[in-house]
């Protein structure tokens, strides 16, 4: 059974930096996983993803140049580095894994199969 146990989530200030990670277990053949978030009252919106094992990238445009999404294959965790943090990036950030093989990594929440609890990321002013 795969799970996804993200954590690094906290508060900061704005101009501050965090690092996200997200534990797999059990993961099944994939090639991509990816970062997505929720402010209160919005939708989920897409944030990062990565290939598993050709490292290729995607960013949303709000956070090209401040948020850098990498992989540690033998710890079969992946990070979200965050620099020039912003209140609007105040959300609950979810890590999500897709049972499947798709490159470029896709961008859509309904191309991933499993995703973690959640870890609150709160930018104050």
């Amino acid at each position: 059974q795969v799970q996804l146990v993200e954590s690094g989530g906290g508060l900061v200030q704005a101009g501050g930096s965090l690092r996200l990670s997200c534990a797999a277990s059990g993961r099944p053949n994939t090639n991509y996983m990816g970062w997505f978030r929720q402010a209160p009252g919005k939708e989920r919106e897409f944030v990062a993803a990565l290939g598993w094992s050709g490292g290729s990238t995607t960013y949303a445009d709000s956070v090209k140049g401040r948020f850098t999404i990498s992989r540690d294959n033998a710890k079969n965790t992946m990070y979200l580095h965050m620099n020039s943090l912003q209140p609007e990036d105040t959300a609950v950030y979810y890590c999500a894994l897709g049972a499947g093989w798709r490159l470029p990594p896709p961008e859509s929440s309904s191309d991933y199969d499993y995703w973690g609890q959640g870890t609150q990321v709160t930018v104050s002013s």
